[in-house]
């Protein structure tokens, strides 16, 4: 492993109209800092420490009870690392993915109420890409048994399909296949993205563009207010989703060319997408931005040019002084993890700690360190503490 000290200036506050000239996955705009200024403790001095790297690593989650963090390749591959002692651990037993575009092996998340202080034996979730019928693909969510006997080799065993996002579509972009577990444990919230199909987010007859609320074992939960599955829709491609405090489930997702989106996720709610977006398309024509009177859940937070999420995490710990209650985003075009205050209903940037990568993925370690995996071949993993 290897330390290294990161000094992260605080870039002043700038206004920015919605100009459309931010591309999430695509484009050669930068996306640049929108803080506000003054009220954070923590300097934004990183003391930063190497823990390997990997091939496009994509998603991360410590085992509850332990110090291990375990984390997902999109080609395929689980791997598990022990933060304590620094030792490797292979996990055997991965499906198998339809690997291209966006697709792949995605999230991993485990249940907090199997916490125990060994491995051992315990639940593990999965999504991933999975292959359909002519040329077609979909996300969809594994849950099996995580055995680990050995110090160093973790299998997988019972590895079974609970949900598959509806329909399988052509192309490999926007699965979205995020993976959240409500506070009280009885649900499993799934991200659908709209698969980069637009109009199925306005069609309830299908889960693109959804999140969907289930039942630990994948069944539709009872009591969701739009079909069978669905808990919202109207969205784009989420990457992002952790419930606060209060126990409200927050998203966060990419716009199109500009109006990446925080969202306070609502029963019911239609967030608006392809109808409304505070972006344009790709190609330069204009999508009707929100508006008051528009019948659409509006944004909590926007950003163009776009920060381009990998994911989100509330920050529950007391390591980084001030930081307690804040959203932290991993920004992929961004190069940074971007530092969200929120108030109530409310939220705006607050720092963007610059890391001259493309951030995956950031979760909090057990001790309130951040864990950040950094994107595509070679992506490290990297321990962050206060410098």
């Amino acid at each position: 492993m290897r330390m290294s000290v990161l000094v992260v200036t605080l870039s002043p506050l700038v206004l920015l109209a919605s100009c459309g000239n931010g591309y999430s996955t695509d484009g050669n705009t930068q996306a640049v800092s929108t803080p506000a200024p003054g009220d954070t403790t923590f300097d934004g001095t990183f003391a930063i420490t190497e823990h390997g790297s990997y091939e496009e690593p994509w998603a991360a989650a410590f085992a509850p009870g332990t110090g291990v963090i375990f984390f997902t390749e999109k080609s395929g591959t689980v791997r598990g690392y022990d933060t304590a002692s620094g030792r490797a651990i292979t996990v055997s037993g991965a499906p198998q993915v339809d690997y291209g575009g966006q697709g792949g092996l995605g999230d991993i998340a485990f249940l907090p109420s199997q916490a125990a202080d060994t491995l051992e034996t315990r639940t593990i979730y999965l999504s991933w890409a999975e292959a359909g019928d002519g040329d077609t693909r979909g996300a969809v969510v594994g849950r099996g048994e995580l055995i680990c006997e050995e110090a160093d080799a973790c299998r997988i065993e019972g590895l079974d399909v609970i949900w598959r996002q509806a329909p399988k579509v052509t192309g490999r972009g926007h699965y979205s296949h995020r993976i959240v577990f409500s506070p009280d444990e009885r649900y499993m919230f799934v991200a659908s993205g709209d698969r980069q199909k637009l109009d199925p987010a306005q069609d309830n007859g299908n889960t693109l563009g959804t999140i969907v609320r289930l039942n630990l074992d994948g069944t539709p939960a009872a009591g969701n207010p739009v079909g069978e599955q669905i808990w919202s829709y109207g969205h784009r491609n989420i990457l992002g989703m952790d419930f606060d405090a209060e126990g409200r489930l927050w998203e966060i997702e990419h716009g199109p060319a500009g109006g990446d989106e925080l969202n306070i996720v609502q029963r019911g709610a239609n967030y608006g997408w392809p109808t409304r977006s505070n972006g344009d398309h790709y190609n330069g024509d204009p999508i009707t931005d929100h508006s008051a009177d528009d019948g659409f859940v509006k944004p909590v937070l926007g950003w163009t040019p776009v920060i381009a999420p990998g994911n989100m995490t509330f920050y529950r710990g007391d390591l980084f002084d001030g930081m307690q209650g804040d959203i932290i985003v991993s920004g992929l075009r961004s190069q940074a993890l971007v530092r969200v205050s929120v108030d109530g209903d409310t939220a705006r940037e607050t720092a963007r700690y610059e890391m001259d990568n493309r951030i995956r993925s950031v979760i909090e370690g057990p001790d309130g360190a951040l864990w950040v995996l950094e994107d595509g071949d070679g992506g490290r993993l990297l321990e962050l503490r206060p410098g």
